[in-house]
């Protein structure tokens, strides 16, 4: 089948919060119908989309390309001035994942931008940049970037010498110069001297949409998002809101003629696609290495707590049924990889009730398991309630054991603090919950933006 010659490279999703419009899965469904060979992800300032984006894009057969729209501070990202605060505090960067590597590194961009750069906008600066630049693709940026703010203001040295530093950093083959046409005056100045810093330097042009939303009739319903992010209203005159109804995810021959004048600015697209080649693996785990005591292995040392709690919990006489349904778990477990996973939650387990942490009886399928009732995981008789250890690992399903802990409140931070000093504070994380508008709210806010009142 033959491909649309444009790729689009400047993408929001519902990721976007409170900004992007695009659900995930339509997105995708898009860039299948207009023959995209390629699209990316570009949500600002975060990955939260990057996988089911990924997954979804190669289910439809189209490349995906993850990136994200960061945010540079004007100085250090440590910095907490009155420059730093606000719309103007951040300037943007579209930056796009090459190989494993870049993905890696871009995880650590955005990372540190939340953990040591937050304020107001999760912020990197450019030592970060230059730490983590390996791997990555970048494009100057929209009207909000560090180039186009200072041909705005009329820097254009300050703007030449910049796209140079980034240049430098990132490579030749990896920096190109972003160009767009939304129907704005101030886009139209910029893009003059863009193209001539691009002459200027030797960088490439890459015409971009800075999509927000999937189709031109969507521009309404993306304002009254952003009147939901702002507590404005649709007829408030000073509400924040997009100059034209130009950003949505146009066609190879709407962006053909938008840059009908430029036409390298489609065709460098398909450039970075090509450049743009991430695969990554969900069939492995990469689980933390608990560090058994000498002599041992993980199956043997998990078997040697098993059987001291299976004593403990039951005598020194269980009986044939019990004694045979511990090995049995035992060999599941082995057979599928997990000891070690099951020696890292019995330890830190076994830390917070040595340290007084209450810490809950067990919650899920994890219940139906012997073996984590021996260590003390669970605190659940499985063969009392008849609980099948099948539920919570299967040998003919493979996929990561779930074990769902509860910890009293006010210390549950003490044991991921062990956990963190244990492990490394880059292998533990949280897990972000989103919250979403349901049809009731979303009708009440919706109306709010219109100034319609409750009934």
């Amino acid at each position: 089948m033959q491909h649309a010659e444009f790729v689009h490279l400047h993408v929001h999703s519902e990721y976007s919060l409170l900004d992007g419009a695009a659900q995930l899965e339509k997105l995708v469904a898009k860039a299948k119908a207009l023959k995209f060979p390629a699209i990316a992800l570009t949500d600002h300032g975060n990955l939260f989309g990057a996988v089911d984006f990924y997954l979804a894009a190669q289910k439809a057969g189209v490349k995906p390309i993850l990136g994200c729209e960061l945010y540079v501070a004007p100085g250090s990202r440590t910095d907490r001035g009155s420059q730093d605060g606000g719309y103007e505090g951040a300037n943007h960067l579209t930056v796009l994942v090459r190989d494993l590597t870049g993905y890696q590194n871009l995880i650590r961009l955005v990372s540190k931008a939340y953990l040591e750069g937050f304020y107001y906008k999760p912020r990197v600066d450019r030592e970060l940049l230059a730490q983590h630049a390996q791997g990555l693709l970048v494009l100057s940026g929209c009207l909000n970037s560090e180039v186009s703010r200072a041909l705005s203001a009329g820097d254009t040295a300050k703007a030449q010498q910049t796209a140079g530093w980034y240049q430098e950093v990132f490579g030749k083959d990896h920096y190109f110069m972003e160009v767009q046409a939304h129907g704005m005056a101030e886009q139209v100045k910029v893009t003059g001297e863009t193209l001539a810093i691009a002459r200027a330097i030797g960088a490439p042009v890459a015409g971009t949409n800075d999509s927000h939303y999937l189709e031109a009739g969507h521009a309404r319903a993306h304002e009254a998002l952003l009147c939901i992010q702002t507590g404005s209203g649709m007829s408030d005159p000073n509400r924040w809101k997009f100059s034209t109804n130009e950003f949505y995810v146009k066609s190879a021959d709407e962006m053909a003629r938008v840059f009908a004048d430029l036409p390298e600015a489609c065709r460098n697209t398909l450039a970075v696609a090509e450049r743009c080649n991430l695969t990554l693996d969900f069939g492995k785990f990469h689980l933390p290495r608990y560090v058994v005591p000498e002599g041992h292995t993980l199956e043997s040392y998990l078997e040697e707590l098993a059987r001291e709690g299976l004593r403990r919990r039951y005598g020194a006489s269980p009986g044939d049924v019990i004694e045979a349904r511990l090995g049995h778990e035992l060999a599941v477990i082995e057979k599928m990889g997990f000891a070690g996973y099951f020696l890292v939650v019995w330890d830190f387990i076994h830390y917070a009730r040595q340290h007084g942490v209450a810490v809950g009886p067990g919650r899920g399928s994890s219940a139906g398991s012997l073996v984590a009732y021996c260590l003390g995981i669970t605190n659940v008789d499985p063969m009392k309630y008849s609980l099948l250890f099948e539920r919570f690992l299967n040998p003919e399903r493979i996929s990561m054991p779930d074990m769902d802990i509860d910890f009293s409140d006010d210390r549950r931070d003490e044991v991921i603090r062990y956990v963190a000093d244990k492990y490394g504070r880059d292998r533990v994380a949280h897990i972000i919950t989103f919250g979403t508008l349901g049809a009731k709210a979303a009708i009440r806010d919706v109306g709010r933006v219109l100034g319609m009142t409750y009934a």
